[in-house]
């Protein structure tokens, strides 16, 4: 994309699902082997602690036990993107430079809030990314997700990518994210390193139309996604859109009815971890979503079907 700075870091980067015992205990063993499962597919990269990590049912010493057991089982095989999202710009600062120090390649943070209405206005925003920004020496990823309820206009975010040193990717999930990410690309120009497509790819091919370096999906299936980016890399954009025709119903099935427990139980299937249950007091998905998902699954016959196996 002409403008474009030259990424360091491009193409499909999955979230990691955080694996549990039974009864909610971290599930190490588990967590290893999801990680080669991940490699194994063709992920270009992974990114740990984000929401589809169910990072917000993890305490501290937790997210610091699995930073460092991912970053020391990868040995880097692949780079590892870290979630460091915290409302002090203080906290966030200290947990993204520990990450650096453990073998992070990027750090992905939210703009601060907390519940339905804690809020902080542009300035505080910019000053935010700023302090943890100086803090480190890897890019931070600025996650626009509506998880946040925070609105980062496309002028906010292209003056943190021009302004602050370490700001120069952007994971866009707000409705119209190609239209954002276009608009974005058009702004910010050289000072945007790495526009991203997240929301496990269901807008993915609108978002590589858009200017999109780069994807943030769901952990499962990066051997069905990855051809999806490379292809239309090299410009053949028939044959991209033939293939996410085709994964588009195990996309739209995982962002639309099973979220954030379909890698889980699309990998406790094939083999690959030992436990697809999420952490209370989040409920365990219904038997006939699950049903749907591995169906829907087994007509693309994924690797992760057969990782395990």
């Amino acid at each position: 994309m002409a403008g474009l700075r030259a990424p360091r870091y491009r193409g499909i980067f999955p979230v990691a699902p955080t694996t549990f015992t039974e009864v909610g205990e971290l599930d190490l063993a588990s967590q290893k082997r999801c990680i080669d499962f991940m490699i194994d597919s063709g992920v270009d990269g992974i990114c740990i602690l984000a929401n589809f990590s169910e990072q917000f049912l993890l305490a501290d010493d937790e997210r610091e036990l699995l930073t460092r057991t991912v970053l020391e089982h990868v040995a880097g095989r692949v780079p590892v993107i870290v979630t460091t999202t915290h409302f002090s710009s203080a906290v966030c600062a200290a947990r993204s430079r520990r990450a650096q120090d453990m073998g992070a390649a990027m750090v992905m943070v939210m703009p601060p809030y907390h519940g339905a209405t804690f809020r902080v206005p542009e300035v505080q925003i910019e000053a935010f990314y700023a302090r943890v920004s100086d803090a480190i020496g890897i890019p931070v990823m600025v996650q626009d997700a509506p998880a946040s309820g925070t609105v980062l206009p496309v002028a906010l975010l292209a003056r943190m990518a021009r302004q602050i040193e370490q700001v120069a990717y952007f994971k866009i999930e707000t409705p119209g994210a190609a239209a954002k990410l276009r608009a974005l690309i058009e702004e910010g120009g050289d000072a945007i390193e790495g526009p991203w497509d997240g929301e496990e790819g269901i807008t993915l091919f609108a978002d590589l139309e858009a200017g999109a370096t780069g994807a943030m999906t769901g952990g499962a299936y990066a051997d069905g996604l990855r051809p999806i980016v490379e292809s239309h890399r090299q410009g053949e954009r028939d044959a991209a859109f033939a293939r996410y025709q085709r994964w588009l119903p195990l996309i739209n099935h995982e962002n639309r009815q099973s979220g954030f427990l379909a890698a889980k139980a699309l990998m406790k299937e094939g083999g690959v971890i030992a436990c697809e249950a999420p952490r209370h007091p989040w409920p365990a998905m219904h038997p006939l979503t699950r049903r749907e998902l591995i169906e829907t699954a087994r007509r693309l016959d994924p690797m992760v079907l057969r990782w395990g196996r």
